[in-house]
């Protein structure tokens, strides 16, 4: 039998969670984020407990914990920039290695599209870290597409990410 996964927002009070599977996801693929462990380490835990409670309560941003048998096990971000032209992102998706073949980023990325869908976005884009092909083929395989946009990475400059898209409307479950 395989174990059931669950996806919630986070709560205001889930700080602690957020860094357990914050820095787990750092020692795991530090390139893959826009952090090093040592900046989530050394960060105040008060900061992590702010970050959960703002991600709980933002029509902005939010953060979803994907839950196996009630423990979590994954995490992804989602949030609408500001700028003149808005766009909506999920961001520093992880999930845990031991539950990764039971499709948690799936439902996170589709948790987390649903509420950027909420808020009348049209597309929902995504940095992905070059070098991690497992991420870009996990992407694709939802149904994002590349824009021809590439930066470095802000944490590793020597790397380069490309953003992928979206539209909400094709993968609103």
């Amino acid at each position: 039998m395989s174990p059931s996964l669950t996806v919630r927002r986070i709560t205001a009070h889930q700080g602690a969670v957020l860094r357990e599977l914050r820095t787990a996801s750092l020692r795991e693929a530090p390139y893959a984020f826009g952090e090093t462990l040592e900046e989530a380490l050394s960060a105040d835990v008060a900061s992590f407990d702010e970050t959960a409670d703002r991600h709980a309560n933002s029509s902005a941003t939010a953060s979803f914990i994907l839950y196996t048998e009630g423990h979590p096990a994954g995490l992804v971000g989602a949030f609408i920039d500001e700028a003149p032209a808005p766009r909506a992102f999920v961001y520093a998706l992880w999930v845990a290695p031991a539950v990764r073949h039971l499709r948690g980023g799936e439902l996170l990325v589709n948790a987390a599209t649903q509420w950027l869908a909420e808020r009348r976005v049209h597309d929902v884009f995504a940095w992905v870290a070059d070098e991690n092909r497992n991420a870009m083929r996990f992407y694709e395989r939802l149904g994002f597409g590349p824009t021809g946009e590439r930066r470095r990475i802000p944490a590793h400059p020597e790397e380069y990410e490309t953003l992928l898209v979206r539209r909400v409307a094709d993968h609103v479950t």
